[in-house]
Order: C-alpha cells, then structure tokens, then sequence
C-alpha cells in the first residue's frame, strides 16, 4: 500500500487561492509527484486513482525553525 504524506502549508491565509498543502514523502508503489504544493482536491483525486492513503502529518509551530513556535 502507498501512502502520500503531506502537511498544511505555514505561509497561508483563510480565503488565499494557494495550493494548501506541501507534499513531504511518498511511501510504496511507483508513485511520483512532481510538485512541492497541492490542493486538497487533487490530492484526494491522485489518492483514489492510485489506491495511495493520505497522510496529514500533524503542524508544530511556525515561525522558527525547530518549530516551536516561540519567538
């Protein structure tokens, strides 16, 4: 089974037309995704064609870069 895992972008406002997440790893199969941000959408979309699970990967912190958050 191939599992695609992907985070919320840090750079991203409410109502803002971006690509809203950033792809991380794909694990398995012969997938190969060629972009670094992709929408919602089309990742469910490559998700059920190549029968992939999706994976969110929970968001630390933003602003530094151990990801604590704190500045």
């Amino acid at each position: 089974m191939s599992k695609i895992f992907v985070r919320e972008r840090r750079k991203i406002e409410d109502g803002e037309k971006k690509p809203r997440f950033r792809v991380v790893g794909v694990s398995g199969g012969d997938i190969k995704l060629y972009v670094k941000h992709i929408r919602k959408k089309e990742l469910k979309q490559i998700a059920a064609d190549t029968g992939a699970d999706v994976v969110y990967l929970p968001v630390r912190g933003a602003g530094n870069k151990d990801g604590s958050g704190k500045k």
